[in-house]
């Protein structure tokens, strides 16, 4: 992308846009936990109010996204069906049922008498989101950031350009019914703005960039602004020899075939030699009767899997209805593969045996490590979370689905009544470091 790309100033309309949303989000940050529930329950009725534009705008997007044509996974992460939309809006509505993630005390403590330190949970301040496709990311991301008291400038890509167009309004609409600053949400919709947006540092306060490898490494690459996000999503399963086999192709099928276009869709299988010929005798009919290329390793070819995987197969994210399989004589082989390999985003063992899943669970650096379930549990809604801005496969915090939490920081409140260091320092006044 460098070659394609080069990152320009922001211009005079967008840097005004982004001091709006900075004002907004001050106020937002300020709004009390009732007012800013009150703003996600409007905001999630002018999305109902406004369904059959939004569906309409979908279409029309998707049409001409398919005529362009697209990838099928950028076409499938596009389509908004009226239930996915639903869901989406009373996604809106749920995370006002979680708790309020800002003004939480972490830490109260007496340093000595009459001098009190607390650590409180703030808002960020202003979010900063790119995103490829998927319109219900709009509706997530932007009851996240208000919820949390942040302000919130999106970008989309221009195969969503219409659907994202009509969302946003809607959102705003709720969001000034409430009384609340609708310039706290801000849609961007050029192809320079996105670019733009990298260097409003005096601005955005955090990047989650959500989309292709591609864009991911672009974006961390310039900008001096913090970004929390994934390049890829190689996930991996593991199937022990000892396993529970209907168990394993089960979930094997589900991490795979579920939703194929996303990120924690399993792309490659490893299966323990020993259990391999009995697993893959039921599963190759299974996979081919749901459409998935299967392609393997020498021993797995050996087997009946078709295709012959190449270097390249290990290193890629399919996003689509391919599965690369490879046979491990144990489990720190399967582990040296997963390392070697891994994007660190989400990985899984299935296996009856807990001390060889424990020790896959504690030595496997992933943002996610799963026993016996399915990849596809990755998720900020199904971890409760009521949704999620992206997920994070980074080391530091916040890691895996990004939720409420992942949207606040903290500051450090000491109150005093007239403490002086050089008291401490005669030996005239003594910590006590008493926590309260």
């Amino acid at each position: 992308m460098e070659d394609i790309f080069e990152v320009p100033q922001p211009g005079k309309d967008l840097l005004e846009k982004a001091h709006q949303v900075r004002l907004a989000s001050i106020k937002i940050s300020q709004a009390e936990n009732n007012n800013r529930i009150k703003a996600l329950n409007f905001m999630a009725d002018y999305l109902e109010k406004n369904t059959k534009q939004i569906l309409d705008a979908n279409n029309e997007d998707y049409i001409k996204a398919e005529k362009k044509g697209i990838s099928n996974a950028l076409l499938s992460r596009l389509k908004l069906s009226k239930e996915k939309l639903n869901s989406g809006i009373e996604g809106v509505r749920k995370v006002g049922d979680l708790a309020d993630p800002v003004d939480q005390v972490q830490i109260k403590r007496e340093l000595s008498k009459g001098l009190i330190i607390e650590r409180k949970t703030v808002p960020i301040g202003v979010l900063g989101i790119i995103f490829e496709s998927r319109p219900d990311a709009v509706m997530q991301i932007s009851s996240l950031a208000i919820r949390s008291g942040n302000g919130v400038i999106l970008k989309g890509g221009s195969e969503a350009s219409s659907t994202n167009t009509a969302i946003v309004k809607a959102l705003k609409d709720g969001l000034h019914e409430s009384g609340l600053d609708e310039n706290a949400i801000c849609l961007l919709t050029s192809r320079k703005d996105s670019m733009s947006m990298l260097n409003l540092d005096k601005y955005i306060n955090l990047i989650i960039p959500r989309g292709s490898n591609e864009l991911v490494k672009f974006i961390q690459d310039n900008t001096r602004i913090p970004v929390l996000g994934h390049a890829d999503g190689i996930c991996h399963l593991f199937v022990d020899n000892e396993v529970n086999l209907e168990m394993a192709l089960s979930v094997a099928l589900d991490s795979k075939i579920q939703y194929p276009a996303a990120c924690n869709a399993i792309e490659t299988l490893l299966l323990h030699k020993d259990i391999a010929p009995a697993f893959l005798e039921k599963a190759i009919p299974l996979f081919d009767s749901n459409n998935v290329k299967l392609v393997g390793d020498k021993k797995s070819v050996e087997l009946g899997i078709q295709y012959e995987a190449s270097l390249e197969d290990w290193k890629t994210e399919y996003l689509d209805l391919i599965l690369s399989i490879k046979i491990v004589d144990n489990l720190d082989e399967a582990i040296t593969h997963i390392q070697k390999y891994s994007s660190k985003h989400t990985d899984g063992i299935i296996t009856e045996n807990l001390s060889t899943a424990n020790k896959f669970m504690n030595v496997v650096d992933s943002a996610g490590v799963f026993h016996n379930c399915s990849t596809r549990f990755a998720d900020g809604f199904r971890y409760g979370f009521g949704a999620e801005v992206g997920i994070s496969t980074q080391t530091l915090p916040p890691r895996g689905p990004v939720g409420l939490e992942g949207l606040v920081t903290y500051k450090y409140f000491l109150k005093g009544d007239g403490n002086i260091v050089d008291d401490f320092s005669s030996g005239k006044a003594v910590f006590t470091h008493k926590d309260l």
